[in-house]
């Protein structure tokens, strides 16, 4: 049993806090517009930081039908259902927002709204909201529920200690994010610059010629991605038989790992399946370096795995060679993704197919501008992978710490906060998040 320290106080969340309620619960389709006031929603909640891309928005008037579950800079919002108990503060930059299926804390005087996010997202906010889940078909964390949780509230100097410390990884892995975004924004304009719009180095001097799909520089090849590169498909050990998957070492990737990390490199699954369970299914080992698609329900994920491994079959898999680098393949992928959607079948669920996909048309440029391109965009994408493996190097820093932290295992009387009150400008708006 935790031992806290004798200055922290036992309180009802409730108690402490302004109001807890609920964002909006109910059907939105046909109340998003192209602009107007952000609408916040489960996805877009991850833990200590707002995800704004796919970002949903409202009318004005809508938004004020809502007041109930309108947000303002420094509320803290939390997960309801999918990952219940995941937290982060409002920051000052959205000045104005609404929500879906939410739960909004208005912080009081007592409780800084970047430790509450704290304690939401540790390992005991974790277990504690676990607990507290209700619902058959599908869990969720309600209102009544988060007014009755009892935590261990530290004096409000060492709230702030503890937000400040936080911030220190938070602010790292945010300023590695951008840099990413800028890599990426970067890198994909080039392939379309020498690829799709033929503006490659030397490009004034090459005629354009007849092809079947229109005009294409001279000396560039037409043909498929069958001719161009091999693909391979996936598969799903028996989950019946524990030998498959028991210490499994072999990396099985979800298209779950993708759309939960949205990165450009994988370096490890969340689940692995151990060599029985790849030799008794139609899972395929293919080598490190290859090009993850999400090929059903989901199309159009794209990731390279950095060690060799497998899928399941919701996924299309392209292996570079020397005439077609990995970085090439990949951002084709995403160039293509309305394409592979479009040649999707189904009726429960669409899917592109791996003799479809075949068939599709690639353009090959010659050797030596695909050696251009490669010498030009391959140590972006590396700095990628290096600020992704730095990220989760931080990220699994701050988590280890963050129990010790919210539970005063961790002595942070010694450290000073003054010095970056002084020289930082949020120190005007304590113990919140920046956007």
């Amino acid at each position: 049993m935790t031992v806290f320290p004798h200055t922290w106080r036992e309180v009802v969340l409730d108690d402490i806090c302004e109001s807890i309620t609920v964002g909006h619960v109910g059907s939105m389709a046909s109340e998003y517009t192209d602009k107007g006031v952000p609408f916040l929603r489960s996805q877009n909640v991850e833990p200590f930081r707002l995800d704004l891309t796919n970002l949903k928005f409202v009318s004005q008037e809508f938004h004020a039908k809502l007041a109930k579950s309108a947000l303002e800079p420094g509320d803290v919002v939390v997960v309801r259902t999918g990952y219940p108990g995941t937290a982060c503060v409002i920051p000052p930059g959205l000045l104005s927002s609404n929500c879906s299926d939410l739960v909004i804390v208005k912080v009081g005087k007592q409780a800084l709204p970047d430790y509450l996010v704290a304690l939401f997202n540790s390992s005991w906010g974790r277990r504690s909201i676990q607990g507290r889940l209700v619902g058959v078909a599908q869990q969720h964390f309600n209102v009544s529920a988060a007014k009755k949780m009892r935590i261990r509230l530290p004096p409000l100097e060492q709230q702030e200690r503890v937000s400040w410390i936080l911030r220190g990884f938070n602010d790292l892995i945010e300023n590695n994010r951008r840099r990413i975004q800028i890599l990426e924004e970067m890198a994909r304009p080039i392939y379309r610059e020498w690829f799709v719009r033929f503006r490659f180095p030397g490009h004034e001097e090459v005629e354009m010629v007849d092809s079947e799909t229109g005009q294409i520089p001279e000396g560039w090849t037409e043909t498929t991605v069958e001719n161009a590169f091999e693909i391979t498909g996936g598969g799903t050990p028996s989950t019946k038989n524990p030998e498959f998957w028991e210490e499994g070492i072999i990396n099985w990737y979800t298209p779950s790992d993708l759309t939960s990390s949205k990165s450009m490199f994988m370096d490890e699954s969340g689940k692995k399946i151990t060599e029985l369970g790849l030799r008794r299914s139609s899972a395929r080992m293919f080598p490190a370096r290859s090009v993850m698609m999400t090929s059903r329900a989901t199309i159009g994920f794209v990731s390279i795995n950095t060690t060799p491994a497998c899928t399941n079959q919701g996924f299309i898999t392209c292996i570079p060679n020397e005439r077609v680098s990995e970085c090439h393949i990949y951002f084709w992928l995403l160039d293509n993704v309305e394409r592979f959607l479009s040649l999707g079948t189904g009726t429960t669920y669409k899917e592109i197919i791996k003799s479809v996909f075949r068939t599709i048309e690639f353009l090959l440029p010659p050797v030596e501008l695909m050696r251009k391109y490669t010498e030009l965009v391959n140590p972006m994408c590396e700095l990628i992978l290096n600020l992704l493996r730095l990220n989760r190097n931080l990220t699994a820093s701050r988590d280890s710490l963050l129990p010790k932290l919210v539970s005063g295992q961790l002595d942070v009387s010694g450290f000073d906060i003054g010095t970056l009150d002084s020289n930082q400008e949020t120190s005007k708006y304590k113990g919140r998040s920046t956007l």
